[in-house]
């Protein structure tokens, strides 16, 4: 196994530069009077396909494209996901010329689903939750002869998620503080190999950069898995942070890399997510979906002590129903106050 560096991630952004977007960073004046300090908004949300996942996504099949054969095993992808993943697979490989085919759980996202339909990707929304999705993806490669593609266990999906965190080392060098989405580690791996890895800075050595992975309190399967010091199955519990949902696989090379790297981790609950929803879309006129949301939510609920400023939020996604924005905006603001 490839034991990843900075160096990975900075040769992985060099080969995405011409397939996603560099996208914004911008100050967020709300979150740092809340906070009372300084809080910027990583907007992966407004990425390519509206989910940092595309990066990942990229890097890994055009690796594959990079191997240069024309065998069914790298010219056909199978992955499980639970939307973003997925959209950002089938979207790379529409892209390269190859065939993707997508596992998801039944109840995935309709926003989600219809992304990936237009692509043209074998879709298969089939299994009873993302668990079983990636049962059902790993046997369906197995049978077909094709390349399984992890969301988050592949080093080159890692190191395409890192280039978010070598972006924000450009733009903001003295950034002290990285708040991550955390799912199945492939983004707060990635970030924390390129926030610690990269060049230092007078204000902000990289020593000193502390990067917090935010969970959601329904699926904490990393906070479990540090606990016990190795990776332990958890009970999934329904949560509107789809793209946090699920077990780690067995031997997720994620796991290692943010036992070492990762400073903190905290978790959010549904209620702090749904108000994070609202309040991004109120204070910031920014749609988020749960997953996406979740460092937000951790700044408004005060869940990281002490805070440590400049902060960088990554908004990790924007894919959700419009339906289900709409409840959780109504229900939020049923009392007649903004948000906080």
């Amino acid at each position: 196994m490839v034991s990843l560096t900075v160096d990975h991630v900075r040769t992985a952004r060099a080969k995405l530069a011409p397939w996603i977007r560099r996208t914004p960073l911008l100050r967020s004046h709300w979150l740092s009077t809340l906070t009372g300090t300084d809080v910027w908004l990583k907007l992966e949300s407004l990425q390519h396909t509206h989910s940092f996942k595309l990066r990942g996504a990229f890097a890994a099949a055009l690796a594959l494209v990079e191997q240069g054969s024309n065998s069914a095993k790298s010219s056909r992808l199978v992955t499980a996901s639970a939307g973003n993943h997925g959209l950002g697979l089938a979207t790379a490989a529409r892209a390269l010329g190859l065939r993707a085919t997508i596992v998801t759980p039944r109840g995935a996202s309709e926003t989600k689903l219809a992304a990936i339909r237009a692509t043209g990707a074998d879709l298969r929304p089939e299994a009873d939750s993302y668990d079983d999705a990636e049962r059902r993806a790993l046997a369906l490669a197995a049978s077909q002869g094709a390349t399984y593609i992890s969301a988050y266990n592949n080093p080159t999906i890692i190191a395409g998620a890192g280039s978010v965190g070598l972006e924000i080392v450009d733009e903001l060098p003295e950034a002290r503080t990285i708040l991550v989405p955390v799912g199945g580690g492939g983004l707060i791996a990635g970030v924390a190999l390129a926030v610690k890895g990269a060049g230092t800075s007078h204000l902000a050595p990289r020593t000193s950069r502390h990067v917090v992975g935010v969970e959601a309190a329904a699926n904490p399967a990393f906070r479990v898995a540090l606990e016990h010091g190795r990776i332990t199955p958890i009970l999934v519990q329904p949560t509107i942070a789809d793209g946090l949902s699920g077990n780690l696989e067995a031997g997720a090379i994620t796991f290692d890399i943010v036992r070492r790297l990762v400073d903190d981790l905290v978790v959010v609950s549904e209620a702090g997510l749904r108000n994070g929803i609202a309040a991004l879309l109120a204070h910031e006129r920014l749609v988020a979906e749960g997953a996406g949301v979740a460092a937000v939510a951790a700044l408004t609920g005060h869940h990281v002590t002490p805070l440590e400023g400049p902060v960088v939020a990554i908004v990790s996604g924007a894919n959700i129903d419009a339906v289900q924005l709409l409840q959780i905006v109504t229900a939020v603001t049923d009392c007649g106050k903004t948000p906080l």
